[in-house]
């Protein structure tokens, strides 16, 4: 039997997170890993996606390494259960190579005005001087992914 594994993408801002979490209430048993937790730093977004395909999704043993944000260095591993759901939440998770691999694809849609006001009301300080520079990066993704056409459902944030 294959196992759930959901991938929830959007942009910043665009209600990823309390998608992520509203399906944590419907399946109990799945466990929730956020991109956040996991992209190496503010230029960090390819390399998280990847780490998505190649530790969790592709691997035998999923497994995610959080960062370390204040040392800005790579910290503890988490070992996920294969047996049980999981669920990534985070942008650059909808991507072709793990969408291959994962059971339920959602994209996440939202203004860019609303995104940006959710943002830096949530995160504030820390993420404003990194918005274009993050967003940027968003850009090329969907250039590249196009992640809202892999997704099996669209939610409007």
């Amino acid at each position: 039997m294959l196992v759930d594994r959901i991938l929830i993408d959007g942009r910043s801002g665009s209600g990823k997170t309390k998608v992520a979490h509203g399906l944590l209430e419907a399946m109990p048993d799945a466990q929730l890993v956020r991109l956040d937790e996991l992209y190496p730093g503010w230029d960090g977004l390819e390399a998280g996606s990847r780490h998505v395909h190649d530790f969790i999704l592709a691997a035998e043993r999923p497994r995610w390494r959080r960062w370390d944000w204040l040392a800005n260095e790579p910290a503890e591993w988490h070992e996920l259960n294969p047996a049980r759901p999981i669920i990534i939440e985070g942008f650059g998770a909808l991507s072709r190579e793990n969408r291959a691999l994962a059971t339920l694809g959602i994209w996440v849609e939202l203004d860019a005005e609303t995104r940006k006001q959710r943002a830096l009301a949530r995160d504030g300080d820390t993420y404003a001087p990194h918005w274009d520079r993050w967003a940027a990066q968003e850009d090329a993704f969907i250039a590249r992914e196009h992640p809202q056409d892999l997704a099996d459902l669209v939610i409007d944030g």
